[in-house]
């Protein structure tokens, strides 16, 4: 595979380039969903699920033929249009309400939620601490977060291969000690799985190879 890009720059437009990305016939990522994704979501009894930064709709569609309702939402409208077209091939378009917005802009009530998951959401690194406390605090009492995003320990994998995808800016990647600190000391949630580990990544065209990941699973009081 040739190189590309992994993720935009700081001096690009994220909507810009999500929606370049997202404007191909072939889904970015796969319609699959994410595998540690959907070990955690297998777990939960089906509820109301939160999806922020959900790209062209493949962990959402796989929850809602889980039986989830489900509210997603990203800057791009081009990951909105094929979620939707996912969804719809799935039968399941009732269950899935996707906005197009930005975790900063979009209102989250506090405790309206009986799952969240951040899967490969890498916010900027000026607002991915509050973007993570924020999202935490939309579950309700009893809600499970899922997440799973590179490693700062990813960078040099990414710079030799990019295929593996994933910011090629430390800031933007996450350490234990981050996650510890967003979701558990600054979010009050209740730490059920966090490691980092490496995993193999088949996911589409934009990940693909050996990639350093955390993972996180936490429930609120």
């Amino acid at each position: 595979m040739s190189a590309h890009p992994a993720a935009p720059a700081a001096s690009q437009d994220p909507a810009a380039f999500w929606n370049r990305r997202y404007a191909a016939p072939a889904y970015a990522y796969g319609t699959a969903p994410n595998a540690f994704f959907s070990q955690q979501l297998a777990d939960l009894p089906a509820g109301r699920l939160l999806l922020p930064a959900e790209g062209e709709g493949r962990n959402a569609a796989h929850a809602a033929r889980m039986g989830w309702q489900v509210a997603a939402f990203d800057l791009s409208e081009q990951g909105r249009r094929k979620a939707l077209a996912l969804a719809a091939a799935f039968g399941v378009a009732d269950r899935l309400a996707y906005q197009v917005g930005s975790v900063q802009d979009m209102p989250l009530p506090p405790g309206q939620f009986d799952a969240a998951a951040l899967v490969f959401a890498h916010f900027a690194p000026a607002i991915k601490s509050a973007s993570h406390r924020k999202v935490a605090q939309a579950l309700a009492a009893g809600g499970h977060l899922i997440f799973e995003g590179y490693a700062k320990s990813n960078l040099p994998r990414v710079r030799a291969n990019p295929a593996i995808g994933g910011p090629q800016d430390e800031q933007a990647l996450f350490s234990l000690d981050e996650i510890r600190a967003d979701f558990i000391d600054g979010a009050g949630l209740e730490p059920l799985v966090l490691q980092e580990t490496v995993v193999q990544l088949h996911e589409g065209q934009f990940h693909n190879g050996t990639a350093s990941v955390i993972r996180f699973v936490g429930r609120k009081p």
